[in-house]
């Protein structure tokens, strides 16, 4: 129990800096666009590069990685028809979607992991799935709405293209062929990308503090229904999904625990930084973040007593 606690603690005294660094303006008004950028641009991939070259592929391959793979999927779609009856823009239906699937793996994931479950390598297929497949999925899709945005309508060879010019997808396919291949970069060059890479979480979170200043009441204006779905889907739907297909596998006990608990983690704050690079869906972002994260302390908490 006490894993939950670190992880959620870890999390709130950063975000908490970044909000008092918002009160005081130290950082000007462009901070949080400022932070998101730099950690979008720069220390997410080498973050991501540096995380998937170190994973062993080949181990995570498993029951484990079928359940996050098809549980966040269907969450993350689940909430598309949510979006179009409310006839949302379509950047921010994608938004609202990522938010739906994508769960805080890393900087609460991986201490919860550690304390909770024991081990830290719990949150490999979660990681592996997230950073390979989801990220890049999303952040060229969104990539290619912002063009339209701009009223450019991007060719049928940009569009096929967009992972190659996504720093995201570029960071994960690198990573990728290094822990395939087994060939590492030299030390003094990979020195400089984890010092980078240790920059994306704290300045995810502070950007995300800093953002919460001023910010209306979670759930205020036309999102506000929208903010629900979310919060069904990926405090409920999404636990329920990996137990029930969990079970359908033949897992039980501790392998069976660990799935619930990834699929009971909530949204990201990824999403919020992505959401603020291309600028879409931004309120909704933030408050998912927000909001799941509260919800998912007595979550997560019952999903620990119910399966031990």
């Amino acid at each position: 129990m006490t894993g939950v606690l670190d992880g959620f603690v870890v999390i709130g005294v950063v975000v908490a800096v970044g909000y008092l660094v918002g009160r005081a303006g130290v950082l000007g008004p462009a901070a949080t666009t400022v932070l998101s950028r730099t950690a979008f641009f720069v220390a997410s991939p080498a973050l991501l590069f540096v995380t998937v070259s170190r994973a062993d592929v080949s181990a995570v391959f498993s029951e484990s990685l079928v359940v996050t793979a098809m549980t966040s999927t269907v969450a993350c779609a689940l909430y598309v028809p949510v979006g179009l009856l409310r006839r949302r823009p379509v950047g921010e239906t994608v938004v609202g979607a990522m938010a739906s699937g994508y769960v805080n793996a890393g900087n609460l994931g991986l201490p919860i992991a550690t304390y909770a479950l024991g081990n830290a390598a719990e949150m490999a297929p979660v990681l592996l799935f997230q950073l390979a497949v989801l990220t890049p999925f999303f952040t060229s899709l969104l990539d290619l709405l912002s063009e339209r945005t701009d009223g450019n309508r991007p060719s049928v060879l940009r569009t096929v293209t967009a992972p190659l010019r996504n720093p995201i997808a570029l960071a994960t396919g690198a990573g990728l062929v290094v822990s395939a291949t087994g060939l590492r970069p030299p030390a003094p060059l990979l020195a400089p990308i984890e010092l980078i890479a240790d920059l994306a979480v704290p300045g995810m979170l502070l950007a995300f503090g800093i953002s919460l200043c001023g910010a209306a009441r979670p759930g205020s204006g036309p999102h506000g229904p929208l903010l629900g779905a979310v919060l069904l889907l990926k405090n409920v739907v999404h636990p329920v999904l990996a137990l029930l297909l969990g079970m359908a596998l033949g897992l039980s006990g501790h392998a069976l625990l660990a799935v619930v608990v990834c699929a009971a983690l909530p949204t990201a704050q990824n999403v919020f930084t992505y959401a603020v690079r291309f600028e879409k869906g931004v309120n909704l972002a933030r408050d998912a973040a927000l909001v799941t994260t509260i919800v998912s302390v007595p979550v997560l908490f019952a999903v620990v007593a119910l399966l031990t």
